[in-house]
């Protein structure tokens, strides 16, 4: 890994010269085949990984089984940390998205590095403290996006015209045209035509239409308004994948920064 894509990763970007190409020659490369774990959930951590290129997901099973993805790392993202500093096991699966070239660093050399330079231990807490406030974003622009898309894959085009009518069903326009309409249908009935009333007293056609526009018209506000409830579900269900990443996220967060804050107390110590 060449020092410019060494300092891609937010943690090393502020890294002078000598101290990046000194990080550099502690790396290894790893190339990874699509859909290959890295490490699961409870694995021995001892090592922390940079993404060269391709993609890497990390993501943790749920309570009721279903995996739930975390965040989607790219080029420069780096990964896995929290066990290289603190040795416990794994907290969340690390699966590679695309194909990807990976520069690992083994928790051994990081510890190493980070006794002989204690600043980096200030970068990465300033680069956790980013990546709380970047994923809470990425996470509500992404719920945002998710209703949209899965509205727009099921509605059909039965479905647009059912909502246009059941909108103008239950809007002031079709109360004034309705009235409007049986107004003008009385009045010629009743006074323009007289005896050549084509629907006279009491309006027998007229009864008819409106019966049949109710036995239609109910039919299609309950399509609507079954559409509006799956469309309530989704969002109850996107809402409930939104609260748990954040959770997740939140918790694992703190935990590194209290790693991070032992670890930079007991470097400052030990200086």
């Amino acid at each position: 890994m060449t020092i410019d894509t060494l300092r891609q990763v937010p943690l090393f970007e502020s890294l002078d010269d000598k101290t990046a190409k000194d990080l550099s020659e502690l790396l290894e490369t790893l190339d990874c085949k699509a859909e290959t774990f890295l490490f699961r959930t409870g694995d021995a951590g001892d090592a922390m990984y940079i993404i060269e290129h391709g993609k890497v997901r990390i993501c943790v099973q749920a309570f009721d089984g279903r995996e739930v993805t975390l965040t989607e790392l790219g080029r420069g993202d780096f990964f896995g940390e929290m066990a290289l500093l603190d040795g416990q096991r794994r907290s969340a699966d690390a699966v590679v998205a695309e194909d990807a070239r990976l520069a690992l660093l083994s928790r051994e050399h990081f510890l190493s590095f980070m006794r002989s330079k204690p600043d980096v231990a200030l970068e990465m807490l300033t680069a956790l403290a980013n990546r709380l406030r970047h994923t809470d974003e990425l996470l509500r622009q992404s719920a945002t996006r998710n209703v949209n898309v899965e509205e727009a894959a099921r509605l059909t085009l039965a479905d647009r015209a059912a909502d246009i009518l059941a909108e103008f069903g239950g809007s002031w326009k079709f109360i004034i045209s309705a009235v409007l309409f049986f107004n003008l249908w009385v009045l010629i009935n009743t006074w323009l035509l007289a005896d050549s009333a084509f629907d006279a007293y009491p309006y027998l056609l007229l009864s008819t239409a409106i019966n049949m526009l109710a036995v239609l018209q109910a039919p299609i506000i309950l399509m609507s308004q079954n559409r509006q409830s799956h469309k309530d579900r989704l969002r109850s269900e996107i809402d409930y994948q939104i609260n748990l990443k954040n959770e997740l996220a939140l918790n694992e967060i703190i935990q590194r920064l209290k790693t991070l804050e032992r670890e930079y107390l007991q470097l400052a110590s030990e200086k």
